[in-house]
Protein backbone atom coordinates (compact mmCIF):
# COMPACT_ATOMS: atom_id res chain seq x y z
CA UNK A 1 0.00 0.00 0.00
CA UNK A 2 1.17 3.49 -0.72
CA UNK A 3 1.81 5.80 1.64
CA UNK A 4 0.14 9.47 1.38
CA UNK A 5 2.88 11.41 2.50
CA UNK A 6 0.46 14.68 2.90
CA UNK A 7 3.38 17.54 2.88
CA UNK A 8 4.40 16.25 -0.14
CA UNK A 9 1.24 15.97 -2.02
CA UNK A 10 0.44 19.57 -0.82
CA UNK A 11 3.46 20.68 -1.94
CA UNK A 12 3.12 19.29 -5.86
CA UNK A 13 -0.85 20.88 -5.32
CA UNK A 14 -0.03 23.86 -4.57
CA UNK A 15 2.83 23.99 -7.28
CA UNK A 16 0.60 23.14 -10.06
CA UNK A 17 -1.89 26.32 -9.03
CA UNK A 18 1.07 28.42 -10.35
CA UNK A 19 2.69 26.31 -13.31
CA UNK A 20 1.79 23.26 -14.65
CA UNK A 21 5.43 22.20 -15.29
CA UNK A 22 7.11 20.52 -12.10
CA UNK A 23 10.23 19.12 -11.89
CA UNK A 24 10.58 16.68 -9.41
CA UNK A 25 14.41 16.14 -8.16
CA UNK A 26 16.40 14.00 -5.38
CA UNK A 27 18.64 11.00 -5.65
CA UNK A 28 17.79 7.46 -6.53
CA UNK A 29 15.00 5.69 -4.38
CA UNK A 30 14.26 8.58 -2.29
CA UNK A 31 10.61 7.88 -3.12
CA UNK A 32 9.78 9.72 -5.88
CA UNK A 33 7.89 7.00 -8.02
CA UNK A 34 5.78 5.99 -4.72
CA UNK A 35 5.11 9.48 -4.25
CA UNK A 36 4.09 10.61 -7.63
CA UNK A 37 1.82 7.25 -7.64
CA UNK A 38 0.45 8.21 -4.70
CA UNK A 39 -1.28 11.22 -6.15
CA UNK A 40 -4.81 11.04 -7.02
CA UNK A 41 -6.38 10.65 -10.81
CA UNK A 42 -2.48 10.53 -11.86
CA UNK A 43 -1.30 8.92 -14.88
CA UNK A 44 2.15 7.09 -15.22
CA UNK A 45 4.65 7.21 -17.55
CA UNK A 46 8.43 5.42 -16.64
CA UNK A 47 10.45 6.82 -19.52
CA UNK A 48 12.99 3.70 -18.60
CA UNK A 49 10.97 1.56 -20.82
CA UNK A 50 11.57 1.56 -24.39
CA UNK A 51 7.90 0.87 -25.18
CA UNK A 52 7.04 4.39 -22.94
CA UNK A 53 9.14 6.28 -25.15
CA UNK A 54 7.82 5.15 -28.13
CA UNK A 55 4.97 7.49 -27.43
CA UNK A 56 6.53 10.98 -27.60
CA UNK A 57 8.02 10.24 -31.10
CA UNK A 58 5.39 12.67 -31.81
CA UNK A 59 5.16 15.02 -28.71
CA UNK A 60 2.63 17.31 -30.08
CA UNK A 61 0.02 13.96 -30.72
CA UNK A 62 0.85 12.78 -27.14
CA UNK A 63 0.44 16.24 -25.38
CA UNK A 64 -3.50 16.40 -27.21
CA UNK A 65 -4.05 13.12 -25.90
CA UNK A 66 -3.53 14.20 -22.53
CA UNK A 67 -5.40 17.18 -22.12
CA UNK A 68 -7.30 18.15 -18.59
CA UNK A 69 -4.59 15.17 -17.14
CA UNK A 70 -2.32 15.10 -14.69
CA UNK A 71 0.97 13.01 -15.72
CA UNK A 72 4.28 12.08 -14.46
CA UNK A 73 7.32 11.39 -16.40
CA UNK A 74 9.33 8.96 -14.60
CA UNK A 75 13.30 9.60 -15.27
CA UNK A 76 12.59 11.52 -18.23
CA UNK A 77 16.06 11.71 -18.90
CA UNK A 78 15.98 8.93 -20.54
CA UNK A 79 14.26 10.40 -23.46
CA UNK A 80 16.45 12.11 -26.16
CA UNK A 81 15.31 15.49 -26.17
CA UNK A 82 13.15 15.59 -22.87
CA UNK A 83 13.36 19.82 -22.81
CA UNK A 84 11.13 20.10 -26.03
CA UNK A 85 8.33 18.08 -24.28
CA UNK A 86 8.55 20.27 -21.68
CA UNK A 87 8.70 23.02 -22.74
CA UNK A 88 5.76 22.38 -25.69
CA UNK A 89 3.59 21.24 -22.87
CA UNK A 90 4.72 24.69 -20.78
CA UNK A 91 3.83 27.17 -23.75
CA UNK A 92 0.75 25.10 -25.82
CA UNK A 93 -1.32 22.63 -22.94
CA UNK A 94 -1.05 24.74 -19.50
CA UNK A 95 -3.79 21.93 -18.94
CA UNK A 96 -1.92 18.77 -18.90
CA UNK A 97 -0.19 19.66 -15.37
CA UNK A 98 3.40 17.30 -15.37
CA UNK A 99 5.46 16.16 -12.98
CA UNK A 100 9.22 15.43 -14.21
CA UNK A 101 11.26 13.17 -12.10
CA UNK A 102 14.90 12.94 -12.26
CA UNK A 103 18.51 12.45 -9.82
CA UNK A 104 19.89 15.99 -10.62
CA UNK A 105 18.79 19.29 -10.74
CA UNK A 106 17.72 20.16 -14.16
CA UNK A 107 20.51 22.58 -15.55
CA UNK A 108 23.14 19.56 -14.71
CA UNK A 109 21.84 17.21 -17.40
CA UNK A 110 23.53 17.77 -21.46
CA UNK A 111 20.50 16.35 -22.46
CA UNK A 112 18.11 19.53 -21.44
CA UNK A 113 18.88 21.69 -23.63
CA UNK A 114 16.43 24.28 -22.29
CA UNK A 115 16.28 24.81 -18.44
CA UNK A 116 12.79 25.78 -18.38
CA UNK A 117 13.75 28.86 -16.73
CA UNK A 118 10.07 30.73 -15.74
CA UNK A 119 7.98 27.65 -17.17
CA UNK A 120 8.39 25.25 -14.58
CA UNK A 121 8.58 24.85 -10.22
CA UNK A 122 11.37 22.55 -8.53
CA UNK A 123 10.45 20.56 -5.83
CA UNK A 124 13.26 18.70 -4.16
CA UNK A 125 12.48 15.34 -2.29
CA UNK A 126 15.08 14.80 0.01
CA UNK A 127 15.30 11.43 2.48
CA UNK A 128 12.81 11.27 5.04
CA UNK A 129 11.96 14.06 7.30
CA UNK A 130 11.10 13.75 11.13
CA UNK A 131 7.30 13.78 10.15
CA UNK A 132 7.43 11.39 8.04
CA UNK A 133 8.78 8.77 10.67
CA UNK A 134 5.08 8.40 12.11
CA UNK A 135 3.87 8.01 8.67
CA UNK A 136 6.26 4.68 8.36
CA UNK A 137 5.16 3.44 12.01
CA UNK A 138 9.29 3.96 13.35
CA UNK A 139 9.68 7.01 15.31
CA UNK A 140 13.06 5.78 16.50
CA UNK A 141 15.11 8.22 15.51
CA UNK A 142 18.49 6.24 16.42
CA UNK A 143 16.90 3.75 13.47
CA UNK A 144 16.76 6.67 11.01
CA UNK A 145 20.34 7.65 11.94
CA UNK A 146 21.54 4.14 11.32
CA UNK A 147 19.43 2.74 8.49
CA UNK A 148 18.99 6.50 6.95
CA UNK A 149 16.03 8.16 4.96
CA UNK A 150 15.59 6.23 1.92
CA UNK A 151 12.12 4.56 2.89
CA UNK A 152 12.91 1.00 1.54
CA UNK A 153 16.72 1.53 3.48
CA UNK A 154 14.71 2.98 6.64
CA UNK A 155 11.96 -0.14 6.68
CA UNK A 156 14.38 -2.54 6.77
CA UNK A 157 14.32 -5.38 9.30
CA UNK A 158 17.64 -5.40 9.69
CA UNK A 159 20.84 -3.15 8.49
CA UNK A 160 20.69 -3.49 4.35
CA UNK A 161 24.71 -3.40 4.12
CA UNK A 162 24.14 -4.72 0.64
CA UNK A 163 21.69 -2.05 -0.35
CA UNK A 164 24.14 0.29 0.42
CA UNK A 165 26.82 -1.04 -2.49
CA UNK A 166 23.95 -1.90 -4.62
CA UNK A 167 22.86 1.69 -4.38
CA UNK A 168 26.29 3.52 -5.15
CA UNK A 169 26.58 0.95 -8.63
CA UNK A 170 23.14 1.67 -9.57
CA UNK A 171 24.46 5.79 -9.43
CA UNK A 172 27.40 5.31 -11.72
CA UNK A 173 25.63 3.14 -13.91
CA UNK A 174 22.08 5.26 -14.13
CA UNK A 175 22.72 8.44 -12.98
CA UNK A 176 26.63 9.74 -13.83
CA UNK A 177 26.83 7.44 -17.18
CA UNK A 178 23.52 8.46 -18.25
CA UNK A 179 23.97 12.59 -17.99
CA UNK A 180 27.66 13.18 -16.81
CA UNK A 181 30.85 12.81 -18.89
CA UNK A 182 32.97 11.27 -15.89
CA UNK A 183 35.63 8.60 -16.80
CA UNK A 184 37.33 6.88 -14.05
CA UNK A 185 34.50 4.71 -11.89
CA UNK A 186 37.52 3.79 -9.10
CA UNK A 187 38.55 7.38 -8.60
CA UNK A 188 35.09 8.82 -8.82
CA UNK A 189 33.64 5.90 -5.81
CA UNK A 190 36.24 6.16 -3.99
CA UNK A 191 36.09 10.20 -3.70
CA UNK A 192 32.57 9.57 -2.87
CA UNK A 193 33.18 7.21 -0.22
CA UNK A 194 35.87 9.14 1.30
CA UNK A 195 33.66 12.24 1.25
CA UNK A 196 30.59 10.26 2.78
CA UNK A 197 33.10 8.95 5.56
CA UNK A 198 34.19 12.47 6.17
CA UNK A 199 30.81 14.00 6.43
CA UNK A 200 30.06 17.33 8.09
CA UNK A 201 34.23 17.85 7.91
CA UNK A 202 36.18 21.34 6.44
CA UNK A 203 36.67 19.98 2.79
CA UNK A 204 40.41 20.32 1.33
CA UNK A 205 40.55 18.71 -2.53
CA UNK A 206 44.27 18.33 -1.83
CA UNK A 207 43.53 15.75 0.69
CA UNK A 208 41.77 13.47 -1.51
CA UNK A 209 44.05 13.93 -4.98
CA UNK A 210 46.71 10.73 -3.95
CA UNK A 211 43.76 8.31 -2.51
CA UNK A 212 41.72 9.09 -5.83
CA UNK A 213 44.88 8.97 -8.07
CA UNK A 214 43.46 12.12 -9.96
CA UNK A 215 44.37 16.11 -10.09
CA UNK A 216 42.92 18.73 -8.03
CA UNK A 217 41.01 20.17 -10.53
CA UNK A 218 39.21 16.34 -11.68
CA UNK A 219 38.32 16.24 -7.62
CA UNK A 220 37.07 19.67 -8.01
CA UNK A 221 34.53 18.89 -10.99
CA UNK A 222 33.87 15.25 -8.84
CA UNK A 223 32.68 17.34 -5.45
CA UNK A 224 30.04 19.45 -8.42
CA UNK A 225 28.78 16.24 -9.75
CA UNK A 226 27.92 14.84 -6.15
CA UNK A 227 26.43 18.48 -5.10
CA UNK A 228 24.40 18.92 -8.37
CA UNK A 229 22.82 15.14 -7.66
CA UNK A 230 22.26 16.36 -4.25
CA UNK A 231 24.71 12.96 -2.96
CA UNK A 232 26.95 15.70 -0.94
CA UNK A 233 25.86 18.92 0.28
CA UNK A 234 28.29 22.20 0.05
CA UNK A 235 27.54 24.36 2.94
CA UNK A 236 29.98 27.16 2.68
CA UNK A 237 31.01 29.76 5.46
CA UNK A 238 28.66 33.04 5.92
CA UNK A 239 30.71 35.87 5.95
CA UNK A 240 30.63 39.88 5.00
CA UNK A 241 34.80 39.79 4.91
CA UNK A 242 35.59 40.69 7.84
CA UNK A 243 39.51 40.23 9.28
CA UNK A 244 38.71 37.69 11.67
CA UNK A 245 36.10 35.45 9.79
CA UNK A 246 36.77 31.79 8.31
CA UNK A 247 36.14 32.95 4.25
CA UNK A 248 36.83 30.26 2.08
CA UNK A 249 37.10 26.89 3.51
CA UNK A 250 33.47 25.22 2.44
CA UNK A 251 32.12 21.91 4.67
CA UNK A 252 31.17 18.75 2.96
CA UNK A 253 27.83 16.89 4.37
CA UNK A 254 26.73 13.68 2.74
CA UNK A 255 22.82 13.42 2.01
CA UNK A 256 21.75 10.82 3.82
CA UNK A 257 22.75 9.46 7.90
CA UNK A 258 23.14 5.83 6.85
CA UNK A 259 25.39 6.50 3.78
CA UNK A 260 27.38 8.08 6.37
CA UNK A 261 27.74 5.38 8.61
CA UNK A 262 27.90 3.05 6.09
CA UNK A 263 31.02 4.89 4.36
CA UNK A 264 32.96 5.00 7.93
CA UNK A 265 31.82 1.53 8.53
CA UNK A 266 29.47 1.61 11.62
CA UNK A 267 27.08 -1.27 12.17
CA UNK A 268 25.82 -0.13 15.82
CA UNK A 269 26.11 3.70 17.33
CA UNK A 270 28.82 5.09 19.92
CA UNK A 271 27.24 7.95 21.98
CA UNK A 272 29.25 10.07 20.69
CA UNK A 273 27.92 9.60 17.03
CA UNK A 274 24.19 10.89 18.06
CA UNK A 275 25.01 14.41 18.01
CA UNK A 276 26.99 14.49 14.77
CA UNK A 277 23.79 12.32 13.32
CA UNK A 278 21.66 14.79 14.51
CA UNK A 279 23.22 17.82 13.15
CA UNK A 280 22.73 15.86 9.70
CA UNK A 281 18.86 15.63 10.11
CA UNK A 282 18.57 18.77 11.43
CA UNK A 283 20.09 19.95 7.98
CA UNK A 284 18.23 17.35 6.30
CA UNK A 285 14.99 19.37 7.70
CA UNK A 286 15.98 22.47 6.77
CA UNK A 287 16.72 21.56 2.90
CA UNK A 288 13.03 19.37 2.64
CA UNK A 289 11.03 21.79 4.62
CA UNK A 290 12.38 25.21 3.21
CA UNK A 291 13.46 23.92 -0.22
CA UNK A 292 16.62 26.03 -0.09
CA UNK A 293 20.26 24.94 -0.10
CA UNK A 294 20.86 28.13 0.98
CA UNK A 295 22.25 27.58 4.50
CA UNK A 296 25.84 28.45 5.84
CA UNK A 297 27.41 27.82 8.73
CA UNK A 298 30.24 30.17 10.42
CA UNK A 299 33.63 30.26 11.91
CA UNK A 300 35.78 32.85 13.46
CA UNK A 301 39.62 32.75 13.71
CA UNK A 302 39.33 32.60 17.12
CA UNK A 303 37.50 28.81 16.97
CA UNK A 304 34.08 29.93 17.90
CA UNK A 305 31.65 28.78 15.72
CA UNK A 306 27.89 28.36 14.77
CA UNK A 307 26.61 25.05 13.12
CA UNK A 308 24.32 26.57 10.53
CA UNK A 309 23.22 30.02 9.51
CA UNK A 310 20.46 30.73 7.67
CA UNK A 311 19.11 34.10 6.43
CA UNK A 312 15.26 34.77 7.54
CA UNK A 313 13.59 36.50 4.27
CA UNK A 314 10.86 38.30 5.85
CA UNK A 315 12.87 40.87 8.05
CA UNK A 316 16.61 39.91 6.48
CA UNK A 317 17.79 38.92 9.81
CA UNK A 318 20.42 35.83 10.44
CA UNK A 319 19.03 32.74 12.51
CA UNK A 320 22.21 30.97 13.90
CA UNK A 321 21.20 27.70 15.02
CA UNK A 322 23.16 25.35 17.35
CA UNK A 323 22.37 21.63 17.14
CA UNK A 324 22.55 19.65 20.05
CA UNK A 325 20.89 15.53 20.39
CA UNK A 326 20.18 16.25 23.73
CA UNK A 327 20.11 19.64 25.56
CA UNK A 328 20.11 20.08 29.38
CA UNK A 329 18.90 23.78 29.37
CA UNK A 330 21.53 23.78 32.79
CA UNK A 331 24.03 26.94 33.08
CA UNK A 332 26.80 25.43 32.20
CA UNK A 333 25.64 24.58 28.59
CA UNK A 334 23.55 27.55 28.38
CA UNK A 335 27.28 28.96 28.78
CA UNK A 336 28.73 26.88 26.83
CA UNK A 337 26.50 27.80 23.40
CA UNK A 338 26.05 30.94 24.17
CA UNK A 339 29.90 31.71 23.71
CA UNK A 340 29.49 31.24 20.53
CA UNK A 341 26.38 32.87 19.57
CA UNK A 342 27.70 35.94 21.50
CA UNK A 343 31.09 35.93 18.97
CA UNK A 344 28.71 35.54 15.84
CA UNK A 345 26.07 38.74 17.64
CA UNK A 346 29.34 40.84 17.72
CA UNK A 347 29.35 40.87 14.22
CA UNK A 348 25.62 39.83 13.40
CA UNK A 349 23.41 41.78 16.07
CA UNK A 350 20.01 41.10 14.11
CA UNK A 351 18.13 37.26 14.19
CA UNK A 352 17.25 34.97 16.57
CA UNK A 353 19.55 32.47 18.29
CA UNK A 354 18.94 28.22 18.77
CA UNK A 355 19.24 25.34 20.36
CA UNK A 356 17.44 22.56 18.21
CA UNK A 357 17.74 19.30 20.49
CA UNK A 358 15.67 16.13 20.28
CA UNK A 359 14.55 15.95 23.76
CA UNK A 360 12.84 19.40 23.65
CA UNK A 361 9.19 19.07 24.36
CA UNK A 362 7.97 22.62 24.86
CA UNK A 363 10.23 25.51 23.36
CA UNK A 364 11.58 27.54 26.05
CA UNK A 365 13.79 30.85 25.68
CA UNK A 366 16.78 31.13 27.84
CA UNK A 367 18.06 34.43 28.64
CA UNK A 368 22.27 34.88 28.83
CA UNK A 369 23.84 38.18 29.62
CA UNK A 370 22.44 40.14 26.69
CA UNK A 371 21.25 36.94 24.81
CA UNK A 372 18.12 34.90 24.35
CA UNK A 373 18.56 31.43 23.75
CA UNK A 374 15.71 29.59 21.85
CA UNK A 375 15.42 26.06 22.92
CA UNK A 376 13.48 24.05 20.28
CA UNK A 377 12.54 21.05 18.74
CA UNK A 378 13.03 20.68 14.94
CA UNK A 379 9.59 20.94 14.81
CA UNK A 380 9.55 24.56 16.36
CA UNK A 381 13.27 25.20 14.61
CA UNK A 382 11.50 25.24 11.28
CA UNK A 383 8.11 27.28 12.36
CA UNK A 384 10.46 29.89 13.65
CA UNK A 385 12.73 30.13 10.17
CA UNK A 386 10.43 29.52 7.94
Amino acid sequence: MLIKRHFWQKLINDAWLDRNIIWLMGVRRVGKTSLCQSLDNIQYFDCESPRTRQLFVDPEGFLESQKGKNIVFDEIHRLDNPSELLKLAADHYSDVKIIATGSSTLGASAKFKDTLTGRKNEIWLPPMLFQDLELFENTDVRHRFLFGGLPSFFMAKQLPEKYFQEWIDAYWAKDIQDIFSVGKRFAFQKFTELLLANSGGIFEATRYTAPCEVSRQTISNYLNVLDETFVVHIIRPFSTHKPTEIVMAPKVYGFDTGFVCHAKGRAEFRSEDLGFMWEHCVLNEMHGQLQTRSINYWRDKGGHEIDFVIRNKKDNSIAAIECKFLAQQDDSMLASVAKNFQAFRRSYPEGDNFVVASNVDTSIKRRYADLNISFVDAKGLINSIS
